[in-house]
């Protein structure tokens, strides 16, 4: 299956797109195990930042791009489809292809590759006067 932006934002919650971007892969599971120098080498590249920079305004520096889960610190841009060494080695331009890429935080990141939805943030409860004040709720 071919994850797109475009079907990505029909999707109105953080929980569907979350169910939708998630891999289910597995913790250690080898990537790009001693190629690594390759995805440092993209991900340092001008072209890279260039379209980094557009997808995080296009997605208003939010997880997933969902409006309320603003990203505080620093923001991942993850390929909703996974690139291989091949797509670096040959310049797949899908790799800088808004279409497939969004913006998210490393939780987030790490709980779409290995399915793990405990490393979620959680949606913040507003306080309320007395809240925490068990005798007077």
């Amino acid at each position: 299956m071919i994850r797109t932006y475009t079907e990505l934002s029909k999707l109105k919650t953080f929980e569907e797109r979350f169910r939708y971007l998630k891999l289910d892969g597995i913790v250690g599971q080898k990537t790009f195990g001693y190629n690594r120098y390759l995805n440092q080498i993209l991900y340092k590249s001008d072209l890279w930042r260039e379209t980094r920079n557009i997808v995080i305004l296009r997605d208003n520096g939010c997880d997933l791009g969902v409006s309320g889960r603003e990203i505080p610190g620093p923001i991942m841009v993850h390929h909703m489809n996974p690139i291989t060494i091949e797509d670096i080695i040959n310049g797949n331009p899908d790799i800088f292809n808004p279409e497939y890429l969004i913006s998210t935080v490393k939780n987030t990141h790490d709980a779409i590759h290995y399915g793990d939805e405990s490393l979620l943030t959680k949606d913040i409860e507003e306080r309320k006067p007395n809240d925490t004040c068990p005798w007077k709720k």
